[in-house]
C-alpha cells in the first residue's frame, strides 16, 4: 500500500540530509591530534571525549539550541572554551587556532546521507513542494546547501543566519509554510532534533517526524514526542528505495 503524502514536506538539513554529528567527530578527532603536543594536559582522545561530551549537553538545551542557531560558530567557540575549563587548559591563542582549524575542516566535510537525493528527487517528483529550513550561520550552511547541490529539490531553503532567527522560532516554520503555500495541517517536519525540529513544528500544527539517526530510541525525559519516528528520511521515499 502506498503512503498518503502530505501536500508539503519540510526538511532540516544536518544529520537528516547531511552526515554531520559523525563529520564533526572525525573532524574535532583531527583537530585534537594535530594539536596534541600543544594539548599538555591530557590526551588527544581524551579532549575528542570532553568535546563530545560538552556538545551533547550543549545542544540539549532548548534555550542554547535557539539562542546559538543564528551563528554555530560562536556556539563551536563556546564549546570548546567550555572543554579547556574543564580539563584545566588555559591557553587562548590555542583554543583560537584549534577552533578556526575546526571550522575549516568541517566546512570541506559536506556528505550526504546515503539515499537522500533519490528521496527527495522522488519526492519532488511526485509533486510533493519540498522545503528546508537550517539552524547556523548564513555563510557557512549557505555553503553546504550549494556544495550538496541541494538548491535544485526545494521551493524554500531557509537558513536561521539569513532569517534573523532560528529553529524552535514558530516564525521560521510560518514563513516556510507560507512560502510553500499550505497550512500547517498539509505540512511534515522531518528533522533529527527533537526540540528544535519537532517540538518547534508541532507548536505551529505541522506533523512532526523525528529522524532517530542514532536508534537509541525516545529519552525517557524528552519534554517532545513525535509524531512518527523513523532513522533515515530514505523510508519517506515513495519510489521504495532503501
Amino acid at each position: 500500500m502506498t503512503e498518503q503524502l502530505p501536500p508539503a514536506i519540510i526538511f532540516d538539513m544536518d544529520d537528516t540530509i547531511l552526515s554531520d554529528d559523525e563529520a564533526a567527530e572525525r573532524c574535532w578527532r583531527q583537530v585534537c591530534n594535530d594539536f596534541a603536543q600543544r594539548i599538555t594536559v591530557c590526551s588527544a582522545d581524551e579532549m575528542v571525549t570532553v568535546i563530545r561530551d560538552i556538545r551533547r549537553w550543549y545542544w540539549a538545551d532548548p534555550d542554547r539550541v535557539r539562542d546559538a542557531g543564528i551563528d554555530l560558530r560562536k556556539a563551536r567557540r563556546e564549546i570548546l572554551s567550555m572543554a579547556f575549563d574543564r580539563q584545566g587548559l588555559v591557553d587562548d591563542p590555542l583554543k583560537e587556532e584549534m577552533s578556526d582549524v575546526y571550522m575549516g575542516l568541517k566546512a570541506d566535510a559536506v556528505q550526504l546521507i546515503p539515499g537522500a537525493l533519490d528521496t527527495l528527487q522522488s519526492l519532488k517528483d511526485t509533486g510533493v513542494r519540498l522545503g528546508l529550513i537550517t539552524n547556523g550561520d548564513a555563510v557557512g550552511q549557505r555553503a553546504k546547501v550549494v556544495k550538496a547541490g541541494l538548491e535544485p529539490y526545494f521551493g524554500s531553503v531557509l537558513i536561521a543566519g539569513e532569517f534573523g532567527s532560528a529553529k524552535p522560532d514558530p516564525e521560521i516554520f510560518r514563513h516556510t509554510l507560507s512560502s510553500l503555500e499550505v497550512t500547517p495541517e498539509q505540512a511534515w517536519m522531518v528533522g533529527d532534533n527533537l526540540v528544535a525540529d519537532i517540538g518547534g513544528a508541532q507548536a505551529v500544527g505541522i506533523y512532526g517526524i523525528w529522524v532517530d539517526w542514532r536508534g537509541n530510541g525516545l529519552p525517557g525525559n524528552s519534554p517532545t514526542v513525535p509524531d512518527r519516528t523513523i532513522r533515515s528520511i530514505v523510508e519517506l521515499n515513495p519510489a521504495g528505495a532503501g
